[in-house]
């Protein structure tokens, strides 16, 4: 017997094209933020709709500048979903800020709003909706929710490249709008970020905040505290390669998805998450919420295929309820207060959608899903 093929969950689409454009800045010998990274930022506004926005060395770093530019700090909380990556949460612990964990909704596994009324207090500063999976949260919500509690808005879009609600593309409709370029990402550049926003007085103290507190590099005069969250000229100029082949890659990885889609529409008690009301979708991972979702995971290991669960419900992450212990405030870790993040993970199972995926790895898949089934309880 054959040993099984190895299909990985992830496999970036990189080619001679961005070995190029990455060696032609190393004979230039400017490597450090240049031209590259200006013209990136520029391509990026123009995708995002946003006038303003500066790089960051990771999604996370991206999120953690946006709420310090915005103020956040000890003693405020954040309200983010129960089901993201730990990011996002981590971000906000950075700034001194407090994650306050929010129940998600059933059927889209965004940010759920009925469950975030109960947790606002005089402490809560702001709210960080997680386009997940490569489609929108509810942003016409969000904005209300926030307007009525007078609430700071930072998306975190990290999955989020490409993706459109409501026609306006995600990370524009906030504050601060962050993505990442990590290797899983629509767009890679192997590490980085990115964060959009509208304000030109955000985009000043962005800029001052990122940059060891000055404006521009060259200077020893820092009229304020500041860090260093730039990139490189290297990754700007793989950056600027992916963005050129984005519409291929969005075309790529939909069509996928569909592959999944119509070879799994027979198959009964299993469901792909799909677009959410009035968005696009760029799908970041084929989510699949079916029975017996971790036992399907190890199947399809001994088959050859990896695949992920979905992110691990956020109050049940053993370092939060070490942080948590001795803190004066602490959002419930208690599983009863999160039916649908829990009921997500227990169901919910990730496969690999990249873009050069193939057709007849994605039969293989499927193929080894059914017969899972069909084998019934082993």
């Amino acid at each position: 017997m054959s040993d099984p093929p190895s299909i990985p969950q992830v496999e970036p689409w990189l080619g001679e094209e961005e070995a190029i454009a990455a060696s032609k800045v190393i004979a230039t010998n400017w490597i450090s933020e240049g031209p590259n990274c200006a013209a990136f930022s520029e391509r990026l506004r123009d995708l995002i709709g946003t006038p303003y926005g500066v790089f960051a060395p990771n999604g996370t770093l991206a999120l953690a500048l946006a709420l310090m530019a915005l103020g956040l700090g000890p003693g405020d909380e954040v309200l983010i979903p129960d089901i993201t990556f730990i990011g996002s949460a981590n971000a906000a612990i950075m700034v001194g800020a407090t994650p306050i964990f929010v129940d998600v909704d059933s059927n889209t596994y965004q940010i759920s709003l009925s469950h975030a009324d109960a947790l606002i207090t005089p402490r809560t500063r702001a709210i960080m909706p997680v386009h997940l999976y490569g489609t929108a949260c509810d942003m016409e919500a969000v904005q209300a929710f926030a307007m009525r509690h007078a609430l700071k808005i930072v998306e975190d879009a990290a999955q989020g490249i490409g993706v459109f609600y409501r026609e306006r593309h995600v990370g524009s409709f906030g504050d601060a709008g962050c993505f990442s370029f990590f290797s899983d990402k629509t767009v890679t550049t192997g590490e980085g970020g990115y964060v959009a926003c509208r304000d030109p007085g955000l985009h000043e103290h962005l800029r001052f905040l990122r940059n060891q507190g000055r404006q521009n590099a060259g200077s020893f005069v820092h009229p304020m505290i500041g860090y260093n969250f730039r990139i490189t000229d290297v990754q700007a100029a793989i950056g600027l390669v992916q963005l050129s082949k984005l519409d291929k890659i969005i075309a790529r990885k939909r069509e996928i998805h569909a592959w999944y889609q119509q070879d799994l529409a027979e198959l009964s008690g299993v469901r792909i998450l799909a677009a959410a009301p009035n968005s696009t979708v760029v799908p970041f991972r084929c989510v699949l919420l079916a029975p017996r979702a971790h036992e399907l995971m190890t199947f399809l290991s001994q088959r050859g295929v990896q695949s992920r669960s979905i992110f691990y419900p956020m109050h049940r992450q053993p370092c939060f309820a070490k942080w948590f212990d001795d803190k004066p405030y602490a959002p419930s870790l208690r599983d009863d207060d999160y039916p649908n993040a829990v009921a997500g993970y227990e169901h919910g199972l990730c496969l690999p959608v990249f873009p050069t995926l193939r057709r007849d790895q994605v039969a293989y898949i499927v193929q080894q899903i059914i017969e899972f089934y069909d084998r019934g309880t082993p």
